[in-house]
């Protein structure tokens, strides 16, 4: 009887079933909100002025070097406004936790999981898909956003980008895509945790605000603890350096900047520190290829990628073990 039992509980068909239904239903719900509609109207008008403004600043300096002029949209900051990168680390987060941290306890409040359910779809399919049609949201917002900047630029300088600066648009734009999907999964792990979605919302915004504000004088001061100085020689200033950009790495705001370091300012050819004999034989100044400022990131990328699984896989767990009524 045990094992007719055990047979009888066993899921029938795939646990997937029905995760791209979920999917496009997500989209389509994130994509009609007016709570979307305000922030892709906020980025959207964020990425014209700060393009508009660098491409003039460009314009401007008489006898600039015409290589890489495309990646200065991003990075030209014409004084009142910062850079099109420097707003994008303050949107990008705020954009991932808008698409998320209501998406599962909304549905608690509302009484609609147990009906979703009760159809063929499984609890993973449920939570994965709704954090894919998250991915996919921010995909199609950004991949929109970097072609109005492009084209903006080619209205503004009269000359089309070259495949380098296209090539690296596209790693820029992944990684923005992942780091985006760090901040989601934070706010899903917080919208399965919490009931109401405000507490959801702010709990997020309450992390991001501690990495991105308190976290780099937080690691200043333990890496001074953990490598301190006392006579003052070389080997313990560098021992407390490593020790203080390893701490800050820990924040997913540290690791996009440096890969838009990277990305965006080719002739960079280290991330981290750097000693006077590892510069020997390097032609300072030359740009490193793509290939190479992508084995720069690479790094950097595969954390925000693996913090992104971490805490989804955080949410997962919690989501299984609660209990779903009618």
């Amino acid at each position: 009887m045990t094992m007719v039992r055990a047979m009888r509980t066993q899921r029938e068909g795939s646990p997937w079933t029905g995760l791209w239904a979920v999917v496009a239903k997500e989209m389509a719900d994130h994509l009609s909100s007016t709570r979307m509609f305000i922030l892709e109207m906020l980025i959207a008008l964020t990425a014209v002025g700060t393009a508009y403004n660098a491409a003039s600043a460009i314009r401007s300096v008489a006898g600039l070097e015409p290589k890489f002029l495309f990646l200065k949209l991003f990075t030209v900051a014409d004084e009142p406004f910062p850079s099109f990168v420097g707003f994008l680390g303050f949107l990008v987060p705020l954009i991932a936790i808008a698409l998320a941290f209501d998406a599962v306890n909304n549905e608690f409040n509302q009484h609609t999981l147990a009906r979703v359910l009760s159809q063929p779809i499984y609890r993973d399919a449920l939570l994965f898909g709704k954090f894919l049609a998250g991915l996919f949201t921010q995909f199609l917002i950004y991949s929109a956003i970097w072609l109005l900047v492009f084209g903006l630029g080619v209205w503004q300088l009269g000359i089309p980008p070259t495949g380098e600066e296209v090539g690296r648009a596209l790693w820029l734009l992944v990684a923005t895509v992942f780091y985006g999907g760090v901040w989601m999964a934070v706010a899903l792990l917080f919208s399965v945790r919490f009931r109401q979605p405000a507490t959801a919302a702010l709990a997020s915004i309450a992390v991001w605000l501690f990495f991105s504000i308190f976290w780099p004088m937080i690691s200043t001061s333990l890496a001074t603890i953990l490598a301190p100085i006392r006579i003052g020689t070389p080997e313990e200033i560098l021992a407390q350096a490593r020790w203080l950009l390893a701490l800050r790495r820990l924040a997913p705001s540290q690791l996009y900047a440096e890969i838009v370091v990277a990305l965006l300012r080719p002739e960079v050819r280290s991330l981290g520190l750097v000693l006077p004999f590892q510069l020997e034989g390097a032609i300072l100044g030359q740009p490193l290829p793509l290939s190479q400022s992508v084995l720069l990131i690479w790094p950097h990328l595969t954390g925000l990628i693996a913090a992104t699984i971490l805490l989804f896989a955080l949410a997962y767990i919690l989501f299984q073990r609660q209990e779903v009524r009618a």
